[in-house]
């Protein structure tokens, strides 16, 4: 425990912010989509940026807080009570992005198995995904209409 401790304390500013606000963020979302449902999970969302919103320019900045930012959201998850779904991860991911002015896209793919029917959601940023370490979005076909009603997303 101390160890995680002393890991926090090590953090910059900006990323304890961000790792708070993900880790108050994702049981939220996992609760929502639970008892609400994704359609009020999102429009909730849309409603409420978190309090550190900013706006964001230049490439090179944006792509620091897409690393920062997700890297704060696994730690959130990580170490976090619940165990959420890719779908309550990625708004999470996709709804703080969208708060510090980074036009990231929240993707949602399915794909079949000779058993079972899968479905998995990700992030995108300028057509890549983000944070998939084992390009497992790759396995899924993604609908190809988006969400057109979410901030900064066309279809």
């Amino acid at each position: 425990m101390w160890k995680l401790v002393q890991r926090y304390r090590a953090l910059d500013p900006e990323s304890r912010k961000l790792f708070r606000c993900a880790a108050t963020l994702v049981p939220r979302i996992t609760f929502s989509l639970r008892y609400r449902g994704f359609q009020r999970t999102r429009e909730a969302l849309q409603k409420k940026p978190p309090p550190h919103a900013l706006r964001e320019t230049g490439k090179a900045k944006a792509s620091e807080k897409i690393r920062k930012t997700c890297r704060m959201v696994k730690a959130a998850v990580r170490y976090g009570l619940v165990r959420p779904s890719c779908l309550a991860e990625s708004l999470a991911l996709w709804h703080l992005l969208q708060s510090q002015g980074i036009s990231a896209r929240l993707r949602i793919g399915v794909r079949k198995l000779p058993e079972k029917f899968e479905a998995h959601a990700w992030v995108e940023y300028e057509g890549a995904a983000l944070d998939q370490t084992e390009a497992l979005h790759r396995h899924y076909v993604a609908f190809d209409r988006g969400f057109p009603d979410l901030p900064g997303e066309e279809s």
